[in-house]
This record gives structure tokens, C-alpha cells and sequence, in this order.
């Protein structure tokens, strides 16, 4: 890792309502997916380190939970994750999704910050779907808050606008050694990365709540001789009709979770992947505190 006068090194803690695209930036900045997307809020459960480098300097992005009303242990535990990050970073960025305005989530997120007294970066998200006079009218707007040292106009889905972002953080980062390999594009490990990628097909092929209801863990990882992975998940669920919906008739909607799951942890891994999924009853699970440390989220918030 370089360690001369010349390095750079920081945290950023990019924080905003949900469904702002967070996640979604997060994979471009880094170029690979290191956080996993889908069209429903609440995605993102724990933190989610993203190490970029930019010439001389290192940058940690912290994807963060949604921030919004929570009324759910779980969902406590998911924002105050989200504002411990933004606590530890060296810096913030706000992201806000430019086609759904100041909502009342960002809104609260504003007054939080204000109450803090610390100044954070504006990325306005999705500015292909606005036009640019409504981009300028929300720009200034949010600007005459007085929060924000700088704004950034960005896509994440096209990449427009993002290597100017990345760049000013690359100079406004400190003087200091990098603290990640150079090679490393995120600190979390892949047994917690394989869970997090079949959840992700199961947020994206089911549509009733349940998706919110349910967990994955990893059970075992066997490296085999031909260079393959035999990797065992099991699916948490509450309730039995739960898991009847997982399964689907015959078992063919865990078949097409497993199979979408399967395909992208290959690519992510660059090896064959053997998946095998299991679906199990466990009632309030979403009380069970070894779920938490797993996630890297405190029980008690």
C-alpha cells in the first residue's frame, strides 16, 4: 500500500432517502458491484464500504441504509446505521433524487444536518429523467440552506457527471497512507457478498411484501478441486405461506431465484458457481440478535 507524502486517503458517507439511488452510485464509482440494487426501498440493510482509487488518493465510499421514519427494530437498527456512518466519514454526500424533488425524507435528513452543524456535498441523482430548468429551480433551492460546500449533477445509471464528483473528493481527502490494498474494492467478505446477491433476486422477482420479511445466510462454502464453489444458502422466512411463495409451484420460483443468483455470482467471482438454496421457517427472525452482528448493526438502536 503507498505510504509517501503524496498519498491521500478518506471516508465518504454517502447517505439520502430511500430509493435514491445510492447503492446504484456506489457500483459505478467503483465499477463493479460491490452493493446490490433493486427498485424497492430498503435495500441496503448494512454499511457497504466502496475503495476507489484516483491517482494519489484513496477514497472509501459508505453506502448507507435509506434514511426515512422507522418503525420496525430492524429498521431502526438500518438508519442509525446510516447515521453512524455519516458520523465516523471525513466527509458526506447528500443524494437526492432529482426527479422526486425534496421530499419528506430528505427533508428530515436536512434538518438533521443543519441541527449538526456540518457541511456535506449535494449529488442530485437522475438528472437524465429531469429537465434542466426544474435541475437548476431544485439546485438552488436546496443550496439556500447553506448546508452543502459543493454540487454535483449526476446519472448513476449512465455514469454522466460521476468522474467529476470522484474528483473532487480525490482533492479534498487528507494527507495519509492508503488503508486498503490497492486491488481491493470492498471490505465485505464474500460469503456476506453471495447472501446479499441472492436477496437481491429475491427483492427483484417477488412482489408482495414478503421480500422485506425475509433473510439470507450463507451456511457453507466449499472451494472444490476443479476450481468450482459449492456454496449452501439458507432463505429465512416467518411464516409458512412465506416460504410457499418462495418456493412457487413445483419449487419454480426458487429454481429462478437460485438460477438469476447463480449466474451473477459467477460473473462477480469469475468462477462456476454450484448454488444451493434452502428455505426455512423462523419466526421473528428480525428479533434474533446474531442477525444484527452479522449485518453489523446494533440490536438496541
Amino acid at each position: 500500500m503507498p505510504d509517501t507524502p503524496d498519498t491521500r486517503c478518506g471516508f465518504v458517507a454517502v447517505i439520502g432517502a430511500p430509493n435514491v439511488g445510492k447503492s446504484t452510485l456506489l457500483n459505478a464509482v467503483v465499477g463493479t458491484k460491490v452493493s446490490i440494487v433493486s427498485p424497492k426501498v430498503q435495500t441496503t440493510r448494512s454499511r457497504v464500504l466502496g475503495i476507489v482509487i484516483r491517482g494519489a488518493s484513496q477514497i472509501v465510499f459508505i453506502d448507507t441504509p435509506g434514511i426515512f421514519t422507522p418503525r420496525r427494530r430492524l429498521e431502526r437498527a438500518m438508519v442509525a446505521a446510516a447515521w453512524g456512518g455519516a458520523g465516523d466519514a471525513d466527509s458526506v454526500a447528500l443524494l437526492v433524487d432529482a426527479a422526486r424533488g425534496c421530499d419528506a425524507d430528505t427533508s428530515a435528513i436536512l434538518e438533521r444536518l443543519a441541527e449538526s452543524g456540518r457541511k456535506a456535498i449535494l449529488v442530485l441523482n437522475k438528472v437524465d429523467l429531469v429537465r434542466k430548468p426544474t435541475l437548476l429551480d431544485l439546485a438552488g433551492k436546496l443550496n439556500e440552506r447553506g448546508l452543502f460546500e459543493a454540487t454535483f449533477m449526476v446519472s448513476a445509471l449512465t455514469g454522466d457527471g460521476i468522474g467529476d464528483f470522484v474528483e473532487h473528493l480525490s482533492q479534498i481527502v487528507a494527507p495519509g497512507p492508503w488503508l486498503f490494498p490497492e486491488d481491493q474494492v470492498s471490505d465485505m467478505p464474500q460469503r456476506l457478498l453471495a447472501a446479499e446477491i441472492t436477496r437481491e433476486q429475491i427483492l427483484l422477482q417477488l412482489h408482495q411484501e414478503l421480500p422485506y420479511r425475509a433473510a439470507v445466510e450463507t451456511e457453507s462454502w466449499e472451494e472444490r478441486s476443479d476450481g468450482s464453489a459449492k456454496i449452501s444458502q439458507v432463505i429465512y422466512v416467518e411464516k409458512e405461506n412465506h416460504r410457499a411463495i418462495v418456493l412457487g409451484k413445483g419449487g419454480s420460483r426458487i429454481k429462478a431465484i437460485g438460477a438469476a443468483a447463480r449466474k451473477e455470482l459467477e460473473t462477480l467471482l469469475d468462477i462456476r458457481v454450484h448454488l444451493f438454496l434452502f428455505v426455512k421457517v423462523r419466526e421473528n427472525w428480525a428479533d434474533d440478535p446474531e442477525r444484527y452482528r452479522e449485518w453489523g448493526l446494533d440490536f438496541k438502536a
